[in-house]
């Protein structure tokens, strides 16, 4: 059975019995410990020459890395000081580790510094970026503590993250809803079958989180479970956003005013912008994106792996029927510049593989309620026909690789709640200017199970294999948790993508070779 990480306070000292020592004797006061890390810390954005190291004290204080080859930190140690670590930030903070060396095994050792002194020291390890051909592993998931499902001691945690951690992946993909802001925890949940789901709740997860604090709070409900704490000591996260991480199918300028649970904040903007703090105080994003308060980004992995992870929510227009046959402000969903930067990373790569993370599938329909105009749609698809709404920047950019000869692009993809491979060719589409590709869907990690989802014959999908929920809602104790990994052979470029349960299991494979 796990257990939960405690806090030890000091509340008082115990006076002894009169007559124990002389009333004139005086002692010196206990030393006061140094600043600890009550969450310990994480890794992330693991990159060419560079990986990002995250820490929370429990106080002001430095954050201070270290890092060597040597497993016990004994010899050719490094050390970086990092940035003060104030209440501006909940006491959260990264250091980037840059200048590294390819290919290598590293081991680091975090600490909060406070005039020299610390508490106890965070340990973990990591596999830096290879500058030459070698073989590559990585996974990716999504969709954490949602639909009611938190952290069950009895039950055993988030052992979606220990089954990923059993293959040992080079780094990891969290692909969205990262949190569930919008998902408040009950104490139990009673099933129709009479089983009792048993959460661990904070003050931060019983209730929709409004306040800057209280979003904080979700990120930091997660690192209290043992499987997550033990997978950031060796697997880097590089975290992309979703709408969770703010309440369920945000964009900016959407209206609270239909949910009466929100009675702090009446604005959708402030909440969006708190949302956005509380993302980058709590995840390990690193670079430039960090300096430039981006979410999206470019994660190079050696010869054979650029990862693009883009923003689709943080520019976006509103959820509309999504049917409209121009381009304009509704039919945004990465946003102009976001758009044209990555066409143009995408061409100026020269590793084999592009893949493409994003938070929301290509070709399932994920509607957004019925609406006086009609249902209103939350992804790129709006239904059969030529390419409208959102679909036009989608055909955009295919049509774009197609022209510029961008070849192996893969998109990795989450948010519905249950795994699917899908192909795409244009024999099969209504809109024709776009070479085949694959598009593999993950998750969930840790919340509940749905699906399927009915496909757009746009861009010519065609399901491969999925396996959706047994019944809407599935607990994480009924198995149905699911996450994706990838392999590229170093000698030979070869790809192999496979989707896998709680068990760690192989359910579905495909074997990909790279084009010329």
């Amino acid at each position: 059975m796990p257990v939960l990480p405690r806090r030890t306070v000091l509340q008082g000292l115990v006076v002894a019995a009169a007559g124990c020592a002389a009333p004139s004797a005086t002692r010196a006061p206990a030393p006061r410990p140094g600043p600890g890390l009550p969450l310990g810390a994480q890794l992330g954005d693991a990159r060419a020459g560079a990986v990002t190291v995250w820490g929370k004290a429990d106080r002001a204080s430095r954050l201070v890395v270290e890092w060597s080859e040597d497993p016990r930190l004994l010899k050719g140690v490094r050390r970086v000081e990092g940035p003060a670590l104030t209440g501006a930030s909940d006491f959260t903070g990264v250091v980037d580790l840059t200048g590294l060396p390819a290919g290598r095994e590293l081991h680091v050792r975090v600490l909060a510094e406070d005039g020299g002194r610390a508490g106890e020291a965070w340990q973990g390890r990591f596999l830096t970026a290879p500058d030459a051909a070698r073989d590559v592993h990585f996974a990716w998931s999504a969709d954490v503590c949602g639909q009611g499902w938190g952290i069950n001691p009895e039950w055993g945690g988030y052992r979606g993250y220990a089954a990923v951690r059993a293959l040992r992946p080079d780094f990891f993909l969290h692909v969205g809803d990262a949190i569930y802001a919008d998902n408040p925890l009950l104490p139990e949940v009673r099933l129709p079958d009479g089983r009792v789901w048993k959460n661990h709740v904070t003050p931060a997860k019983s209730k929709v989180a409004e306040t800057l604090d209280e979003l904080r709070g979700n990120f930091a409900y997660n690192l209290l479970d043992e499987h997550l704490r033990a997978f950031v000591k060796e697997v880097p996260i590089a975290y992309q956003w979703d709408d969770h991480e703010v309440r369920n199918n945000w964009y900016p300028g959407r209206s609270l005013a239909a949910d009466p649970r929100y009675t702090q904040v009446s604005d959708e903007g402030v909440l969006g912008a708190r949302a956005r703090q509380a993302f980058f105080d709590y995840a390990p994003v690193g670079g430039a994106a960090r300096a430039e308060g981006r979410i999206h980004r470019q994660l190079a992995y050696g010869p054979h792996l650029d990862v693009f992870i883009p923003d689709v929510r943080a520019f976006r227009g509103p959820n509309t029927t999504n049917r409209q046959e121009r381009p304009g402000p509704e039919t945004t969903f990465l946003g102009r510049a976001q758009l044209d930067g990555l066409k143009a990373a995408l061409a100026a790569s020269t590793a084999t593989w592009k893949v493409i993370a994003t938070s929301m599938p290509l070709g399932l329909i994920v509607a957004d309620g019925k609406h006086e105009d009609g249902h209103h749609m939350e992804a790129w698809a709006n239904g059969p026909g030529a390419p409208l709404g959102r679909e036009l920047e989608l055909a955009e950019l295919l049509s774009f690789l197609k022209a510029r000869k961008v070849r192996n692009v893969l998109f990795l993809t989450a948010d519905v709640h249950y795994p699917a491979a899908h192909h795409y060719h244009p024999d099969r589409a209504r809109f024709r200017d776009f070479d085949p590709f694959w598009e593999f869907v993950a998750g969930p990690l840790h919340a509940g199970t749905f699906g399927p989802n009915p496909l757009d014959e746009t861009f010519g999908p065609e399901v491969r294999w999925h396996r959706p929920g047994t019944v809407m809602n599935a607990a994480p104790w009924d198995g149905q948790q699911y996450f994706g990994s990838v392999r590229i052979a170093g000698k030979t470029g070869a790809l192999t993508v496979a989707l896998h349960d709680l068990t760690g299991a192989a359910l579905h494979q495909v074997e990909l070779e790279p084009l010329s």
